[in-house]
């Protein structure tokens, strides 16, 4: 008797879906430059000559994307301890470190103010919701804790998280900081995930 393969879980998960495909036909490195390329149509956040600081730029498609927005006359800066799979660009620059460990060389590049900060950051999952949850809420802390030192006023903040027992309160810090914030899916973002994205919109001049 043959059985028939399943529709859902591991099996599914396997195959490439329309985004993965698309994402290989327009070479980028990776599916997730749909979820910013929404972000980007809706909000408008990226603009010719901005400085963008993409955290978590690993293998790449996030770089490329706001290198391509920013053009010539911007610049893009990555930071991520794995090696981002992309060719060398004029207006690109990427660090190969943590996030939690970064150098003077990196702020010193960092410190004269960006434009936006991006973070597709995840940790490493456990299959346990809270406990992944906890650690994408650590993350997301690092990254406002980064735009908070490097955005310019005015500038915008796009952060995914985990939804989780913090996610109200970290929500409430992005929207302390900013003029606007909202919470946003994209409709590439996979089924069963429960990522989502927090975007602050314009910094807040400090006092």
């Amino acid at each position: 008797m043959t059985r028939k393969k399943s529709k859902s879980g591991a099996g599914s998960r396997a195959q490439p879906d329309y985004y993965a495909r698309q994402a290989k036909k327009d070479r980028f490195p990776a599916r997730s430059v749909y979820k910013l390329r929404e972000i980007q149509e809706k909000y408008r956040l990226i603009r010719p000559g901005h400085t963008v600081l993409d955290l978590g730029c690993a293998p790449g498609s996030w770089l490329c994307y706001a290198a391509d927005l920013v053009g010539p006359s911007g610049r893009v800066i990555g930071v991520d301890p794995k090696p981002a799979d992309v060719e060398d660009r004029a207006n690109m620059l990427i660090f190969q470190m943590d996030i939690n460990e970064l150098e003077p060389p990196a702020w010193e590049v960092i410190d004269p103010g960006v434009d936006a900060v991006l973070s597709d950051m995840a940790p490493s999952t456990t299959g346990r919701k809270e406990v992944d949850a906890v650690r994408s809420e650590q993350l997301c802390e690092m990254a406002l804790y980064v735009a908070d030192r490097a955005l310019r006023p005015g500038g915008a903040f796009v952060c995914k998280i985990f939804q989780g027992s913090d996610f109200k309160a970290f929500s409430e810090s992005v929207r302390a900081r900013f003029e606007n914030m909202k919470i946003f899916k994209p409709r590439s973002c996979r089924k069963e995930s429960k990522e989502i994205y927090i975007i602050g919109m314009g910094k807040k001049q400090e006092a």
